[in-house]
């Protein structure tokens, strides 16, 4: 009976961006969990946890309705600029397995986020909010990565991206 509840439904979602940007610098952004409230619309903080393959995480997701709920996620992937999988839900009412991918192609990085849901629920569940959620939080990752630099010049500046020059270090401003 289990298996048939489990199997009842089964949906997906699917939000690419190509990103002008190497997978390891938006890795970077990504795995930044404490920077998630700066930019990332949808998960606006990572609670508790840290990405590690085992580890859980739970983070602060805003809703359809704009209220923060509380989510908590298993990292069952973590391959360094590529993949992060992660998992959770209620088994045999509504799972999700969240993938965040990055692929080099020409002219940057293509980052899908996918998601499947499944369980009894998914047959009285409308995902289409999350994948249109995910696009918006595909568009802030690629903001947020094109405006920051882990380039550090030989005085402690920092590159900015978007001006396409250093940010000089002076001494007294940091």
């Amino acid at each position: 009976m289990g298996v048939l509840l489990a199997c009842a439904g089964c949906k997906s979602v699917d939000a690419q961006l190509t990103i002008p940007a190497s997978p390891e610098k938006i890795w970077s952004v990504l795995m930044d969990g404490e920077s998630y409230g700066e930019w990332n619309p949808v998960l606006v903080e990572v609670v508790e946890g840290e990405f590690r393959q085992g580890e859980r995480i739970k983070y602060q997701m805003m809703t359809e309705s704009g209220e923060a709920a509380e989510v908590e996620a298993r990292v069952v992937k973590l391959e360094p600029d590529r993949e992060l999988n992660q998992t959770g839900g209620y088994w045999g009412i509504l799972t999700f397995d969240h993938h965040w991918i990055l692929e080099p192609v020409e002219g940057g990085t293509r980052v899908t986020q996918h998601e499947d849901y499944e369980g009894i629920g998914v047959l009285f569940f409308d995902p289409s909010w999350f994948e249109s959620a995910y696009d918006r939080g595909n568009h802030a990752l690629r903001e947020r990565v094109l405006t920051s630099s882990d380039e550090v010049g030989p005085d402690g500046g920092r590159r900015d991206e978007q001006a396409g020059h250093w940010i000089h270090r002076t001494r007294g401003n940091g």
